[in-house]
């Protein structure tokens, strides 16, 4: 028989002698019998293929089953059963989390049967699994079903195996602990709670949160409705002035109305007026006319006269004209001789005012050339400088080479610079990119525990406030060398851990803790290392004798850590003697576990846990799949990280004694410089020296050569006034001879015949002159009629087009029709009530425009707004009062509904606390159980566990970090006890819970276990236990259920509890 096969015994105490439970169980095919169990309570659960059993069958008893055996003997696989058979989720086991795992290795599917009481007939669940697609199929009474309907026939009976207040498995005991006070409450109401106690607490919830959002909206509505009220008021003012000047506005429209027909009628009176006197002007202006017509006669009989004699008179005056233009152009060559002449007198000032120029310069010059002669033999006594300025040039040339010298050292230093820059930005990118890494890597701690994270900043603003060392959550420090092994390590190390702080010293802890967790109120995690380092602690055998079953290294040669992070690591986790496989592995994995006998071990994909019974030499292993890394997938290299400190700090060396060089090398070159500058100034003085004696010559030189020049340079001022003067004479024989042609010309212009003709001309003239002076005075009447008439008839037409204008412009301003000429009805009655001429019009329209222009800043978008925001505003209002209404019923509905929870809830904790501070007073310990309320605020109601285990001590909550293990224990399964009177639901599971406590008080849970879950009025109970104190006592109500495995195990079918109690009794016998 296989080493997995086991088989489950039933029995009580050695006194109690009761037939088997197979026997006194109920039938599958018939109705339970009540029996002392309740609706709901197991009365079977059948396995097969299940993790380690291949077929076996637990028939519990209705009060308190007791299920005991050694460790990896099966017990929690009943839980698992229990969990899974009743619809289950994998992650209330905290085990695998694909159903497929929980099949026994080596078997395609497996199957859980359970059978449950029903009043109205028993129920049978049946769960088949897959292990090929992890998919599960269903029956009900071994007829095909669904998962759902399973989930509700289970909900129906009350039984909830996600709630840990009634089915607590061993994986999930420390998380009853961390439990919140909201999440606590609402477990105790779904477990212990009348059924509609949870539901009256969602719709307080649910009534809260809507009331919530009514008060946000009312007030919301309120606040606007208020700031709309307000902006109106604002507003009111200008709106009013608006419609006052919009009523001045229309008065203004309608004067300019009436302006037009008042301009047209005031034009056409005038235009009547002026007609009738351009009629009288004309017979007036006629009868001058007759009166004027003789003297018109006469003036037009001397001006035939007078015509042509004027017309003689113009042809003689020609000649004279000809005549004139020949004695101009004498007269201009005249002019141009003379100035001729000018000229040439010019150019003889000009030369002797140059001769006078050369004189002066000459004797400038030779003054110039004795002051050079004397300057040249007061230097003939000076010495020599040509030896000194060739010293100054040796020397001007060593410090070139000393400069060339050094600029060569200085392009040197330069390269060096450049390349120990380019290395040190080298550097100082990787560290930014290893700094990024670990930024994200703290974005993921904040994102996930932001308690943590809030702790961590505090931690690095506070570091000088620690004597010893103190290390950030592990995930920060621990570096996976291979990202591909970090699945390994977030396994192996609980997640808690993973986000605890690191310290060396107790002392700093408790400081730490005292101000994260009591005055900031965070919850963090803090583990203190050994006090003898294990970091370097080797492993229980060398690594090579494992590498023929395809293992490649230890946990802890997977990843860096700081030495009392890792010292910590292989103390709590044993993380250097953990080994780390391949698929070989895998596939030799039976080979594995029975060969080297380690207590856990990783291949590729899964972990192994391998537990030896205590009873037997048997191996019971575990596996389970391994998850994705999600913190260590970062990997920073930490000897890369160090070395590249250190490579930063040489490249920041040799980068500081490169500027250094390079400035003693600039103040070197600064003093060449100096010295080359007072060595090119001295030899600058000394070749001015020398040079100055060679220019003063080259100055005589140059003098004299200019003063030669000057003097071969003479003007003979005599010749030249002889030229002038026979020049001029010249010029003055040809003016002679133009004067004379001149004078003969004047003499032509004179003739009596113009005379003659211009005498009788004038006597013709003044006869006209007479005649139209007795015309003129005759006709000045005449004339200003003719003006009069003219004004008049231009005025005529003028008011005619004005009134044609002024017609068409009033027709189109009242928009009336073409041709239409009375104004409309409605006008006219509203122009009656206007003034009638055109001077009070336009006063009036002046007087509205003044009065209508004080209304300033005003605008029909104010006047839309306030009539929109009248409307919003009335909306409002009546969506405010709806809203109200609404939050007044909603007020009405959470009154009623939380009385209808609060009181019996009160009364439900104030039960629960009186039996669980009766339980703790046993223990000669104190507890209290109260309900946490904030005002209305029903999703933040919570309940409160309170414990104390020392009298020195007061009450403190039960939380995951104040108390040890074993306190959390006693008071998780204290409360569970509490709850167990008043329980609703059909059974309660808690496994493996006494683990952590002392004899003392774990004898004394066992006493109040037995005491409260053999009650009369309990439900069925599981208390699974690997081990038992001696001289328990125990009940009659007690079932109590032996899981034993083992080669020599009877098939369940050939069991007899009749055959093992004869044989047992023989042996005592014996």
């Amino acid at each position: 028989m296989d080493l997995s096969q086991k088989r489950k015994r039933i029995s009580h105490e050695l006194t109690n002698s009761q037939p088997s439970r197979r026997e006194a169980a109920p039938s599958c095919s018939t109705n339970g019998q009540a029996g002392g169990f309740v609706e709901g309570s197991i009365l079977r659960i059948t396995m097969r293929n299940f993790l380690t059993y291949d077929h076996s069958e637990v028939f519990p008893g209705p009060k308190l089953n007791m299920i005991v055996g050694a460790n990896g003997t099966g017990k929690s696989s009943i839980v698992c059963a229990i969990c899974l058979g009743l619809a289950g989720k994998t992650a209330v086991l905290g085990r695998g989390d694909k159903v497929g795992l929980y099949v026994k290795r080596g078997c395609s599917k497996g199957s859980v049967e359970i059978e449950l009481y029903r009043a109205s007939g028993n129920l049978i669940i049946t769960r088949e699994i897959q292990v090929e697609n992890n998919q599960s199929t269903w029956m009900l009474n071994k007829k095909h079903s669904s998962q759902r309907a399973v989930e509700e026939a289970v909900k129906e009976l009350h039984i909830q195996v996600g709630n840990l207040c009634q089915f607590l498995p061993q994986e999930k005991v420390g998380e009853f602990a961390k439990m919140s006070k909201i999440e606590l409450l609402e477990a105790t109401e779904k477990s212990v709670g009348p059924p509609e106690m949870y539901e009256f607490h969602c719709e307080l919830k649910t009534f809260r949160s809507k009331e919530r959002d009514l008060e946000n909206v009312c007030k919301e509505k309120a606040n606007f409705l208020e700031k709309a009220r307000q902006r109106n008021e604002r507003n009111k003012l200008d709106v009013e002035r608006y419609y006052m000047k919009k009523r001045h506005l229309d008065r203004i429209q309608m004067l300019e109305k009436k302006k037009p027909w008042v301009e047209y009628e005031t034009a056409r009176k005038e235009l009547e007026g002026v007609k009738k006197e351009r009629e009288e002007m004309k017979k007036k202006l006629k009868s001058l006319k007759e009166a004027q017509e003789p003297l018109l006669r006469k003036i037009r009989s001397v001006e035939s006269q007078l015509q042509p004699i004027e017309q003689q008179m113009k042809e003689l005056t020609a000649g004279i004209r000809d005549a004139s233009q020949k004695c101009k152009q004498k007269h201009d060559q005249l002019e141009y001789r003379n100035k001729e002449v000018d000229d040439i007198r010019q150019d003889l000032s000009l030369k002797q005012t140059e001769e006078a120029d050369r004189q002066k310069r000459i004797g400038h010059t030779q003054l110039m050339i004795k002051d050079l002669q004397k300057e040249l033999q007061n230097m003939g006594s000076m010495e020599d400088v040509t030896p000194q300025i060739e010293a100054v040039n040796a020397d001007l040339r060593k410090i070139q080479e000393e400069k060339a010298k050094l600029e060569g050292e200085m392009l040197d230093l330069r390269r060096d610079k450049d390349e120990a820059f380019g290395e040190l930005n080298r550097l100082r990118n990787r560290q930014r990119s290893l700094d990024d890494m670990m930024k994200v890597k703290e974005d993921k701690l904040r994102n996930r525990f932001r308690d943590t994270y809030t702790a961590l900043k505090w931690l690095r603003d506070n570091r000088d406030r620690f004597e010893g060392n103190v290390y950030e959550p592990m995930m920060l420090v621990i570096n996976v060398r291979d990202t591909r092994h970090a699945k390994y390590i977030e396994s192996h190390i609980p997640l808690n851990d993973l986000r605890a702080f690191v310290f060396q010293r107790q002392e700093d802890m408790e400081k730490f803790m005292t101000e994260v967790r009591d005055t900031q109120r965070l919850r963090v995690n803090t583990v203190i290392a050994p006090e003898e380092s294990c970091s370097k602690r080797p492993p229980s055998r060398p690594l090579e004798t494992l590498k023929p079953y395809g293992f490649f290294s230890y946990l802890r040669e997977l990843f860096d850590a700081p030495e009392e992070v890792m010292s910590y690591l292989c103390y709590q986790y044993k993380v250097n003697d953990v080994p780390v496989g391949t698929e070989k592995t895998k596939s030799m994995i039976e080979m594995v576990i029975r060969e080297l006998q380690m207590r856990m071990i990783y291949t590729a994909e899964e972990k192994y846990t391998v537990k030896k019974s205590n009873y037997s030499s048997n191996v019971v292993s575990s596996n389970s799949a391994l998850r994705p890394s999600q913190f260590l997938t970062m990997t920073i290299d930490a000897d890369e990280r160090s070395q590249l400190e250190e490579q930063l700090r040489a490249a920041e060396r040799q980068v500081q004694s490169i500027d250094q060089r390079m400035a003693a090398i600039r103040e070197q070159q600064a003093k060449l410089d100096r010295r080359d500058n007072e060595l090119r100034a001295n030899k600058k003085k000394l070749s001015e020296l020398k040079g100055k004696k060679r220019q003063l010559e080259q100055k005589i030189s140059t003098k004299q050569d200019s003063l030669r020049q000057m003097e071969q340079n003479e003007i003979n001022l005599q010749a030249i006034e002889e030229e002038t003067n026979a020049k001029i004479a010249a010029v003055n024989n040809k003016k002679v001879a133009i004067m004379e042609e001149y004078l003969g010309h004047m003499q032509a212009r004179l003739s009596m015949d113009k005379v003659y003709l211009a005498l009788q001309s004038a006597g013709l003239s003044a006869e006209k002159t007479k005649l139209e002076t007795d015309c003129r005075d005759s006709s000045s009447e005449l004339k200003r009629a003719e003006v009069v008439y003219t004004k008049l008839d231009q005025a005529k037409n003028n008011l005619l087009a004005t009134c044609k204008t002024l017609m068409r412009r009033a027709s189109e301003i009242c928009n009336m029709t073409p041709g239409e000429t009375a104004t409309p009805h409605i006008l006219h009655s509203a122009f009656s009530q206007l003034p009638d001429t055109l001077d009070e019009v336009d006063a009036m329209l002046n007087e509205e425009k003044t009065r209508a222009e004080c209304f300033t800043g005003l605008s029909d978008a104010v006047v839309e707004e306030y009539n929109r925001r009248e409307r919003e505003i009335q909306n409002m209002e009546k969506e405010l009062d709806d809203k109200t209404n609404a939050l007044r019923t909603y007020r009405q509905n959470i009154a009623e509904a939380k009385e209808r929870w609060l009181n019996p809830l009160k009364r439900l904790v104030e039960q629960i606390s009186e039996r669980f501070s009766e339980f703790f007073r046993s223990m000669q310990c104190a507890g209290e159980v109260d309900l946490l309320s904030e005002n209305e605020e029903y999703d933040k109601y919570g309940i409160r566990i309170q414990v104390k285990f020392r009298s020195s001590t007061e009450l403190h909550e039960l939380t995951p970090h104040h108390q040890s293990g074993g306190e959390r224990s006693v008071s998780t399964m204290l409360y569970l006890m509490a709850l167990q009177e008043l329980n609703r639901c059909p059974f309660r599971v808690v496994d493996e819970i006494n683990q952590g406590m002392d004899p003392v008080n774990e004898r004394r849970v066992f006493d109040i276990v037995v005491r409260t879950a053999c009650g009369v009025n309990t439900s069925q109970y599981f208390f699974i236990t690997p081990k038992l104190l001696q001289n328990l006592k125990y009940a009659e109500q007690m079932t109590i259920l032996c899981v034993h495995n083992g080669p020599y195990m009877l098939p369940p079918n050939k069991w007899s509890e009749k055959t093992f109690i004869r044989c047992a009794t023989r042996r005592q016998i014996s």
